[in-house]
């Protein structure tokens, strides 16, 4: 596949990923496109199908995912995830730098494809201030709460495993964490931006 690299952002949930994923695009409109997962969930309020995810029921994303179509998929509280082909191509055939927002096992997954994104995972400072952030959510009960922070504790060990990502970046100040992604990413960012002068 040519074009800029996709970009692998991957973290537990809490960590701000969506926050600086947000605001990356906002400040580079038409530089990053974002690859729009499948799920098996509910909607959270404010979400919209085709936009956050492509909301769907569990027979069609394993269908997807038995046929192949799916570059990785994981299941969590229940509910499957998964990235397809084709919302990567999607966003690579506009010329726009594809992100990919994946847990763990997604990135583990996609190490096996030939896609050669850039791997950065977005940490907590600490686990008590994740725990704070999800609480103060108040989207979830407290049975999927303890899964997200088990979760969380298993993806904060497997970070710092040498080899995983290109970059960790921790987000105890989210200017600073913007900063640092902005940085590691400024090279594709400038290949999308000469190629669309």
């Amino acid at each position: 596949m040519s074009g800029p690299r996709p970009v692998v952002l991957s973290g537990p949930s809490g960590a701000g990923k969506s926050t600086l994923m947000k605001r990356l695009m906002k400040d580079h409109e038409g530089v990053f496109g974002f690859s729009v997962s499948h799920t098996t969930r509910n909607p959270r309020p404010g979400e919209e199908d085709g936009k956050d995810y492509h909301f769907s029921t569990r027979e069609i994303v394993q269908k997807g995912i038995d046929n192949g179509e799916f570059i990785e998929s994981a299941e969590f509280s229940g509910n499957l995830y998964g990235t397809s082909k084709a919302a990567i191509e999607d966003v690579q055939a506009k010329n726009l730098i594809c992100i990919l927002d994946v847990d763990i096992q997604g990135v583990k997954r996609i190490k096996e494809t030939d896609l050669n994104p850039i791997y950065i995972s977005i940490q907590p400072p600490s686990m008590e201030i994740l725990e704070k952030r999800l609480r103060d959510r108040q989207t979830e009960s407290e049975e999927s709460l303890q899964k997200r922070l088990e979760a969380a504790r298993i993806d904060m060990e497997l970070s710092k495993e040498a080899g995983v990502f290109d970059i960790v970046i921790v987000n105890d100040d989210l200017e600073r964490a913007y900063e640092e992604l902005k940085d590691i990413l400024n090279d594709e960012i400038q290949k999308v931006q000469e190629a669309k002068s």
